[in-house]
């Protein structure tokens, strides 16, 4: 007997950047959603928006808030996070960002990494999964 796999459908929104390579903005599997990794790029410009890690947190989370959007969701759903630094030393700064942006009373599980380099020269790219 052969089971048919879940429906997976690609989550796309024009209040979030354009996807920069062959993937989707997030995905649904009909129970998680999964947000790639977003940058601090502005929609509308397509410039990194920020000069500093706290700032690029910002764009860079309200990016993964439109991307849930699209797929009827919020951060509050969010249950896990990837937080990529270019500098280590930004961990503080764009914890404090993250804090004030995920309020509630379960923080999402995250994991956090500074990498060698980000596209387009980024200090933060931030990467979600979310639950319906």
């Amino acid at each position: 007997m052969t089971e048919n796999p879940p429906a997976v459908v690609a989550i796309a929104t024009t209040a979030a950047p354009a996807a920069i390579g062959p993937y989707s903005q997030g995905v649904d599997t009909g129970q998680l959603v999964f947000c790639s990794g977003q940058l601090p790029i502005d929609p509308e410009t397509g410039a990194i928006d920020g000069a500093t890690a706290a700032a690029q947190a910002e764009r860079s989370i309200s990016n993964l808030q439109a991307v849930l959007r699209a797929a009827g969701l919020s951060l509050g759903q969010v249950v896990k996070t990837t937080v990529f630094l270019a500098d280590m030393a930004d961990f503080a700064a764009v914890n404090e960002v993250y804090a004030a942006r995920f309020p509630g009373p379960v923080k999402p599980a995250r994991s956090a990494f500074q990498v060698a380099a980000l596209p387009k020269g980024a200090l933060v790219e931030i990467e979600a999964i979310a639950i319906r």
